[in-house]
């Protein structure tokens, strides 16, 4: 595919992109490629649209890098530029007369009620596509999964879609009142605010869907080992007419959109009123969804610390004692002490690791298994309470802390 160098016009969305000008786009999905000429991004980067001249491929940039990627896995931004200010700068190039005070605020509001207008249209449009992404989902790969009992068990299809179905029903009743408030007529009138506030308590079924993915991806990543599974996702996919995706990014979309309503409800508070109706609402309910996003990454980082202090405690040798998860799910700091011994004085280097609720003083052990010499590690467990320090009664603890 060679680039051709001229203007060029593209229909997307219902979107019109002329005059040769950069426009810029988000990635909606992954584009891995191997190929010198396409350009590779990750789900959420920014990429300027330099050549949208092929309906299917369009040649982009990102940073330095340029190529062609795939149409299909962008959106285009629903405001290319702030077009807000518009009717001042055209006032400072002279282009209006600046005694026109009512023409120019007259411009400014127009231009906040069509910038208004293309984020709710740009919701609402996201919104449907999203509804029928996850109806792909539930129908086009979990039920055909559900037939298949050779091929998949109950544990194994709760591990790979979570609670999906949940989601799937929570999102339709979402949307039917999105858009019983949009006003298709004036869309910037629409009061769509309330609607996140009605159904913010809703929203936190996406916390176990999210925990669940990193566990969704280990089960599939094993399951396209065997080339039968391959077979059958990809007759899933075709015979539900989705779109050219593996199944691993239909089911990242819920992780993403859960992420992206601050971002839009940002944008919508930007080019709202203060005295518009909605405004209030909307401000509520962008402080609720970003709440719900910041407790949902941070359940999320939490459940991903208890496995990795269970594979740490799974590593060390001759444990003894309660597991570290019986009081403690997060740590804190680690370092190296000196313990020095009474009445001699004698030390001995220790590697601590601060949990909360105990600490853990650890012994480096060197055991050589033919010419090979790893570094082993044994421990004792000393814990917190109340923040006090249980040592043992021969013992006094100094340690020495370097700040990284």
């Amino acid at each position: 595919m060679e680039r051709q160098n001229h203007a060029w016009t593209s229909g997307r969305d219902g979107m019109l992109i002329s005059g040769g000008n950069i426009v810029s786009a988000e990635a909606a999905w992954d584009h891995v490629t191997m190929a010198n000429r396409e350009l590779a991004f990750k789900a959420g980067d920014v990429i300027k649209v330099l050549d949208a001249s092929n309906k299917d491929w369009w040649w982009g940039q990102i940073d330095d890098e340029e190529g062609w990627f795939p149409a299909s896995f962008v959106r285009l931004w629903v405001n290319q530029e702030d077009g807000v200010e518009e009717g001042t700068s055209e006032v400072q190039n002279g282009h209006l007369d600046p005694t026109s005070d009512c023409l120019c605020i007259g411009r400014t509001l127009q231009n906040r009620d069509q910038m208004r207008a293309n984020v709710i249209n740009e919701i609402m449009s996201t919104e449907r596509h999203y509804i029928k992404h996850l109806k792909d989902i539930c129908e086009g790969y979990l039920k055909q999964c559900r037939k298949r009992r050779d091929m998949f068990s109950d544990e194994q299809l709760k591990v790979i879609f979570g609670n999906i179905e949940d989601i799937y029903r929570f999102q339709m009743g979402f949307v039917r009142d999105l858009e019983k408030q949009y006003n298709n007529e004036e869309p910037h009138l629409s009061e769509i605010g309330p609607c996140f506030l009605e159904h913010q308590d809703g929203f936190w079924i996406y916390s176990e869907y999210c925990n669940n993915h990193l566990d969704a991806c280990m089960e599939l990543s094993k399951l396209m080992k065997d080339g039968r599974y391959q077979h059958f996702f990809e007759a899933c996919r075709l015979l539900q007419q989705m779109i050219d995706i593996a199944i691993d990014g239909f089911l990242l979309t819920p992780v993403q959109k859960i992420c992206k309503y601050p971002l839009q409800l940002a944008e919508l508070l930007k080019y709202t009123a203060q005295d518009h109706s909605d405004y209030r609402y909307v401000a509520a309910a962008l402080a609720v969804m970003r709440n719900v996003t910041q407790q949902i990454n941070e359940r999320k980082r939490r459940l991903e610390n208890i496995d990795k202090i269970a594979q740490w405690q799974a590593s060390v040798l001759d444990w003894e004692g309660d597991d570290i998860l019986d009081r403690s799910s997060e740590l804190i700091y680690t370092g190296e002490m000196q313990w020095i011994y009474q009445p001699y004085g004698r030390n001995q280097q220790r590697v601590f690791f601060l949990f909360d609720h105990q600490l853990v003083l650890c012994k480096k052990v060197k055991i050589s298994f033919y010419v090979i010499t790893v570094m082993c590690i044994v421990c004792i467990c000393i814990y917190i309470y109340v923040c006090s320090l249980m040592l043992p009664s021969m013992a006094v603890c100094f340690h020495r802390i370097t700040a990284k």
